[in-house]
């Protein structure tokens, strides 16, 4: 199968499968999600996302329609019945179906996986990046579903030729990017925004953190400012579906270039450490 679906029990081709107009994803997005790579038939950092999909759930009281365990076991045995053991495996649990209402009733969520071919990507190649403000939770005025924000930030990245958008507050701290962390070299230490209220504390990130302590790299976590991302020595982005990127220039202007050296061990490390997982 090239690509697949699954809900609660069912699957087939993802172009074949429906859900119930009245799950509660539809009406409030309410729901969380992980997802990640896989290579070779192995899903990478699974326990990682499991474990940050179940601490998620239980933050909005959405009950499990499985355990752990289970949810590995069934991600684990779709992934072997697709034609290529290359994919982006995603997985989320909405809260239930009922008729629309605000108010919840108690009861297990609805369980979704899609599996889908890709490559991840090798980070030798640079990407393209622009600046936004990030407004993502000052939008009260509109009716929204969920993700809008940051699928228009997406969306005016790409319309840029860009690949990715970097959020930043008013007053100009550097947050995160649409759907992906950043982070920068500057003088020999990696800084990255801390993992509070105002960023998704990435599996990659975490991984990222992980490489620097490995290598002797020495980082924080501490916010950063735009003119500090302007004005790094290398811009880094990180995320589940590309695990280490570069950019080489941000609102149409060069950034980084001046440590590939500290930015290569890194990506080299990171990628390792990907494929040996997946072998």
């Amino acid at each position: 199968m090239l690509e697949l679906g699954y809900y609660n029990g069912k699957y087939g081709p993802l172009q074949e499968m429906t859900i119930p107009m009245n799950d509660r994803v539809s009406f409030f997005g309410d729901g969380v999600y992980d997802a990640g790579p896989c290579r070779n038939y192995h899903i990478f950092a699974l326990d990682e996302h499991v474990d940050r999909l179940f601490r998620n759930a239980e933050a909005l009281r959405i009950v499990m329609p499985v355990d752990k365990e289970e949810l590995k076991r069934i991600l684990n045995s779709l992934v072997r019945k697709m034609e290529t053991g290359d994919l982006f495996v995603y997985y989320q649990v909405t809260r239930g179906t009922a008729v629309r209402d605000h108010v919840f009733k108690e009861g297990p969520g609805n369980l979704w996986i899609t599996l889908t071919p890709t490559h991840l990507r090798d980070g030798l190649t640079p990407v393209q990046l622009i600046t936004q403000e990030d407004t993502r939770f000052f939008h009260c005025n509109i009716k929204t579903l969920n993700l809008i924000p940051s699928v228009m930030a997406k969306q005016k990245a790409a319309e840029a030729g860009c690949y990715e958008a970097v959020f930043y507050r008013p007053g100009g701290r550097v947050t995160e990017c649409a759907a992906s962390n950043v982070h920068i070299l500057k003088d020999g230490v990696l800084r990255t925004a801390p993992t509070d209220e105002l960023i998704l504390p990435g599996i990659a990130r975490a991984h990222l953190l992980r490489a620097c302590k490995a290598l002797g790299i020495p980082y924080a976590e501490e916010p950063f400012m735009l003119d500090e991302l302007l004005d790094a020595d290398e811009v880094l982005v990180t995320s589940s579906s590309n695990l280490c990127l570069y950019a080489d220039r941000i609102d149409g202007r060069p950034a980084g270039g001046r440590d590939r050296e500290r930015y290569e061990q890194l990506r080299s490390y990171l990628m390792k450490e990907f494929e040996d997982a997946t072998d």
